[in-house]
C-alpha cells in the first residue's frame, strides 16, 4: 500500500516500484488521501480547468485513474480535501476544513479502515518533513504512521474493521542528493544540459541533511510505466519540462533503481535491501 497525498505523486515517488511489483503478481494499491483540488495548472500546454475545486477535482479523478491503469495498480480516494501550498511572509492560514487541519484520529480512521480490508504487508509514505514542506505531504506522513501503529490493535478505531498488523513501514526517496549528483554528472560527460545545477547547489547551500537510504529497488525496466503514468497527470506534469528532462538512456544506466527508507519493521532484516519485502516473504512461509 503506498500512501499519498495528492494525485500525481504516486507517479512521481515510487511509480516504477509499484509496477514493478504489480507486474510480478502483487497487490499494489495506491491510497490516495486528496483529490487534488487546489492544485495549479502545472503544464503550460494544457490550458485552463474551469468549475473551481469541483471541476479541478473531476479532471484530476480522470488523470488518476488513466495513470493507476498504466502503473497495473488499483487506486482508493481517502476522500479529504487539498491544502493547497500557502505561499508569502507571513504564510496565509489554510482553508478551514482542508486536510491539514483534520484533526489526527478523524484523518487517519478511513486510513486505519482501508488497511483493515485491503490487509497489506508493507506500506510505503513520506518521511517525516513530506518529502517537501507541504501541508499536505506532512499531514500524510502523520496519518500514514498512525494507520501502520494503530491498525492492528483491537482496542483503537473500533467500528473500523477487523484488525490487521502490516509489517513494514518505509519512506520514498524521491530525489535524493546522490541521485541527483549522478544523474547531472553523467549528463553532463554526454554533452546535455542539466536541469539539476542549481538544485544541486541549493540543497548544499541550506546543508539540508541527507536520510539514510536502506533499500534499493531495481526498477528501470518499468520506467516506461511510471513516465506513462505521469504523462496521464496531464494538468501537473508537462511532458518537455522537468520530469523528462534526464535522457532515459543515462538515467538506466547511472540510476536504475528507486530508494526508500525503512522506517519500522516488524520482522527481521538485513540492510542494506532490494527488496520490500524482504523478511516479510521468510515470515509468511
Amino acid at each position: 500500500m503506498a500512501v499519498h497525498a495528492h494525485p500525481d505523486d504516486e507517479s512521481s515517488k515510487g511509480a516504477a516500484t509499484t509496477a514493478r511489483y504489480a507486474a510480478e503478481g502483487v497487490e499494489v494499491l495506491v491510497v490516495t488521501c486528496t483529490g487534488g483540488e487546489r492544485g495549479d495548472v502545472l503544464n503550460p500546454h494544457y490550458g485552463t480547468v474551469e468549475g473551481g475545486l469541483e471541476g479541478m477535482r473531476a479532471v484530476r479523478r480522470v488523470e488518476m485513474a488513466a495513470a493507476a491503469a498504466a502503473l497495473g495498480v488499483r487506486q482508493h480516494w481517502l476522500g479529504f480535501v487539498d491544502s493547497g501550498l500557502p505561499e508569502g511572509d507571513p504564510l496565509p492560514p489554510l482553508p478551514e476544513g482542508c486536510f491539514a487541519l483534520v484533526p489526527l484520529e478523524e484523518a487517519s480512521a478511513p486510513l486505519v479502515e482501508i488497511v483493515r480490508e485491503f490487509r497489506p504487508h508493507v506500506m510505503t509514505t513520506y518521511d517525516p518533513t513530506g518529502g517537501y514542506p507541504h501541508p499536505d505531504h506532512v499531514m500524510c506522513h502523520r496519518v500514514a504512521v498512525e494507520a501502520f501503529a494503530a491498525a492492528g490493535d483491537p482496542e483503537r478505531y473500533r467500528g473500523h474493521g477487523e484488525p490487521w498488523t502490516p509489517l513494514k513501514l518505509y519512506y520514498n526517496h524521491g530525489f535524493s542528493l546522490a541521485r541527483l549528483r549522478a544523474v547531472h554528472e553523467a549528463i553532463l560527460e554526454a554533452g546535455g544540459e542539466s536541469p539539476f545545477g542549481d538544485w544541486i547547489e541549493s540543497r548544499q547551500a541550506r546543508e539540508i541533511p541527507e536520510r539514510e537510504v536502506t533499500t534499493h529497488i531495481a526498477c528501470s525496466d518499468w520506467f516506461d510505466r511510471r513516465d506513462a503514468a505521469l504523462r496521464a497527470h496531464a494538468t501537473q506534469i508537462d511532458p518537455e519540462g522537468f520530469f523528462f528532462a534526464v535522457p532515459r538512456a543515462v538515467e538506466v544506466e547511472r540510476w536504475p533503481t528507486e530508494e526508500y527508507e525503512l522506517a519500522q519493521s516488524r520482522v527481521p532484516t538485513q540492510l542494506p535491501e532490494t527488496d520490500l519485502f524482504a523478511g516479510v516473504r521468510e515470515a509468511l512461509r
